[in-house]
């Protein structure tokens, strides 16, 4: 019993070792901004369905049309956004950000207020219809690709910097508190955007995105400023820019000499014109910016990890479009829906207090063996619901399976991002973090692939299985990851040290 008391009171120390010493105003500074600009894109996020719904009913081609265009940007772009973000200052990504993403969803507030008001101009004036579309898909992805960007400069830059020289506690609770603001601000920016939808109209919902991104982009601009300012960590990274410019050249030069070694190998020592040709066209394919970006991504250390999370992505088993449509069909009121996804999106913030707590106890790698393991028993349970037969309870079982894996799933995504910030080098972080993003929306995009070729609701549960393989291949990628670094998954010693004080504690 003294050991015990003795164990508590060592562990004490560490506890309060754990708090950040940084400003507590600028630390919520950070919080406020970063909210403030996860609240506009989740109130697009959730709007953006219903508007083109209602632009073109009885049919899904235009939100379909938009998710892939989305999707797709982010896929392509993804790394491109991360490079930019690793070499411009600090203060011009936040400033492009803040503009770029309050702008571009002032602009699709803007379409999407004169395609409603407006409702038959598709008939009166298909042309003129079909660039408000393309205005509305263009900037929206412009605004969520901006968005991107702040997120890789706060989640991948910012906390790792504010973090460093503190406590090993700090950088996990900066990373709980930034991913719970987002699942708060996912759970309710659409409860607010719902209720001006079905209590004024859905044109007010529009002019309500329009004005807050309006109002928002000072204060979040101001706020973000303010930490920058205030933290003389951030400002003193700034030197990394010129640094890295000043590389720029070597890495050239070593691209090149890589490309003639390429090109030489194997030739007797004449270059002909064709070799020429193709070292040319090797050379301009090398030094393209996402090619550059994905051969930084591939030599990291926790590629695995990153490609598991990726996979997760690849899913329909998610209170998305797909299985809410598939849901419905069988017979499920949008009001349970509704409830089970608030359901949902608790237990995701659960996740947020309860992953400091392992993190501390088994470190984030093993706290991530856990957690996906603990997503995929959970989907297993999404599975049984396909063989049951009384369909209300299949549905109930597949909402619930859903619901309560969201905690391994949240645990895992914030296990493999702090991975990556302590072990992805800091002139890469910005650039992994951008591949990253990119292979998550790829893996989305193929989701939404998969629901174009098995349109039939009928045919879910052949979208269920596949879901279930993908997360198991994931699970599996990370078990091997695991493995590779500590050379084993469990400690079994413990177990056996821990069984005799067990039987006596029983006793």
């Amino acid at each position: 019993m003294s050991e015990i008391c003795e164990e508590n009171i060592a562990e004490q120390p560490s506890l309060q070792a754990a708090e950040p010493t940084l400003p507590k105003s600028l630390i919520g500074f950070l919080y406020a901004g970063h909210f403030l600009s996860r609240w506009s894109a989740r109130m697009w996020e959730f709007s953006v369905a219903l508007y083109m719904i209602s632009i073109w009913p009885d049919s899904l081609l235009l939100t379909a049309v938009y998710g892939v265009v989305e999707s797709a940007s982010i896929a392509l772009f993804g790394p491109i956004i991360g490079q930019w973000v690793d070499r411009l200052t600090y203060v011009r990504v936040l400033q492009l950000w803040s503009f770029i993403q309050n702008l571009s969803f002032v602009i699709a507030g803007g379409t999407v207020i004169a395609l409603l008001a407006y409702s038959d101009l598709k008939l009166t004036n298909f042309m003129a219809f079909s660039w408000l579309i393309v205005l509305t898909n263009a900037s929206g992805a412009i605004g969520v690709l901006s968005t991107l960007a702040g997120t890789i400069l706060i989640e991948r830059e910012w906390v790792v910097v504010i973090a460093e020289d503190q406590p090993p506690g700090v950088l996990t609770k900066l990373n709980s508190v930034i991913r719970r603001i987002d699942l708060v601000c996912k759970l309710f920016a659409p409860v607010a955007t719902g209720f001006i939808i079905s209590f004024v109209s859905l044109t007010a919902s529009a002019i309500a995105l329009a004005l807050w991104n309006v109002m928002s982009v000072f204060l979040q601009y101001w706020l973000l400023s303010s930490v920058y300012n205030g933290i003389p960590a951030l400002s003193k990274k700034e030197r990394r820019v010129a640094e890295r410019s000043a590389s720029d050249p070597e890495q050239r030069a070593y691209v090149s000499e890589q490309t003639e070694s390429l090109l030489s190998h194997g030739r007797s020592g004449s270059v002909d014109e064709d070799n020429c040709q193709k070292r040319g066209i090797i050379e301009r394919v090398l030094n393209l910016p996402c090619v550059g970006a994905w051969k930084v991504y591939l030599k990291q250390d926790v590629l695995l990890p990153g490609v598991a999370l990726s996979l997760l992505y690849f899913t329909v088993l998610s209170f998305g479009s797909l299985m809410t449509a598939a849901l419905e069909s069988e017979g499920i009121s949008a009001y349970i829906i509704g409830i089970a996804r608030g359901i949902s999106a608790t237990v995701g913030i659960t996740a947020t207090f309860t992953y400091p707590i392992l993190q501390s106890h088994i470190s984030s790698i093993r706290t991530g063996l856990w957690s996906i393991w603990y997503q995929w028993f959970f989907l297993v349970v999404c599975v049984g619901s396909i063989w049951v037969t009384y369909s209300v309870v299949s549905a109930y079982m597949l909402m619930g399976g859903v619901a309560a894996s969201r905690l391994g799933l949240w645990m895992f995504d914030l296990a493999v991002i702090q991975q990556m910030q302590d072990e992805v080098p800091a002139s890469d972080r910005c650039v992994v973090g951008g591949v990253q993003n990119s292979l998550q929306s790829a893996m989305d995009l193929l989701g939404y692939v998969m629901g174009v070729i098995v349109p039939n609701t009928e045919d879910f549960w052949k979208l269920i299985l596949l879901s279930f393989a993908v997360a198991t291949m994931a699970a599996i990628l990370y078990t091997v990851h695991v493995w590779r670094v500590r050379k084993h998954l469990f400690h079994f010693e413990k177990l056996y040290e821990l069984a005799p004080w067990m039987v006596i504690r029983s006793s």
